[in-house]
């Protein structure tokens, strides 16, 4: 635990915060309730707060166990690389911008709501994908590892596709944008990181020809 402390300290806290805001948020009705994410009301200057808290609950255990398993894996090791306060303002900025579409998208559904990390989340794996374009990821239910570049490819391809044609309640919009906002922050943070993801790629491609 002080190895995490030391290495990734803002990590470690949003780690901590995220998981103690759940779980308060489990039995707690007026704190769910006053975190969640309100399209209707924040396109109309109120609850503004939402867009950053209802990233700190989940709807139940399986969301958050999901969630913070995946973040888990990547921000320990993606903060070391981007830097600490480069980490901070990565999640941050991309919890509030992934949530924006959603605002727009709904602005006018009364009855719409919106909660959990996975906006931030994957703009922290898509952070690390352009730091490791061609390390190895497991993903279910896919039985062999795939590289990190094809993952991505393939998620941005079914977030576009789910946002569109989905009926799943599952606010593919955020998971969207955040992959998306998590690019382009860390390249704006740290320019250098498009020519080395453009030399692994073309070194991998040149080591699969040969």
């Amino acid at each position: 635990m002080m190895e995490y402390l030391a290495m990734a300290p803002v990590a470690s806290f949003i780690f901590a915060i995220t998981i103690a805001s759940s779980l308060w948020a489990f039995s707690n009705d007026n704190a769910y309730g006053n975190m969640i994410l309100h399209p209707y009301s924040v396109s109309r200057g109120q609850r503004v707060y939402t867009v950053i808290t209802s990233g700190l609950i989940h709807n139940d255990w399986m969301h958050l166990i999901f969630n913070m398993f995946s973040y888990y894996f990547f921000a320990f090791q993606l903060e070391p690389k981007l830097g600490h306060w480069q980490f901070g303002l990565l999640y941050t900025a991309s919890l509030i911008l992934s949530d924006l579409p959603t605002v727009y998208k709904h602005k006018n559904d009364d009855w719409y709501h919106s909660l959990g990390a996975s906006g931030a989340v994957s703009a922290v794996i898509f952070s690390w994908i352009m730091y490791s374009p061609v390390g190895t990821m497991m993903i279910m239910p896919i039985p062999i590892p795939i590289y990190s570049i094809v993952f991505g490819v393939l998620y941005l391809i079914y977030c576009n596709y789910a946002s569109k044609h989905a009926r799943d309640n599952v606010n593919h919009d955020a998971h969207l944008f955040g992959a998306l906002s998590g690019l382009l922050i860390t390249i704006v943070l740290h320019p250098h990181v498009v020519h080395d993801f453009i030399t692994q790629i073309s070194g991998k491609v040149q080591e699969l020809i040969h």
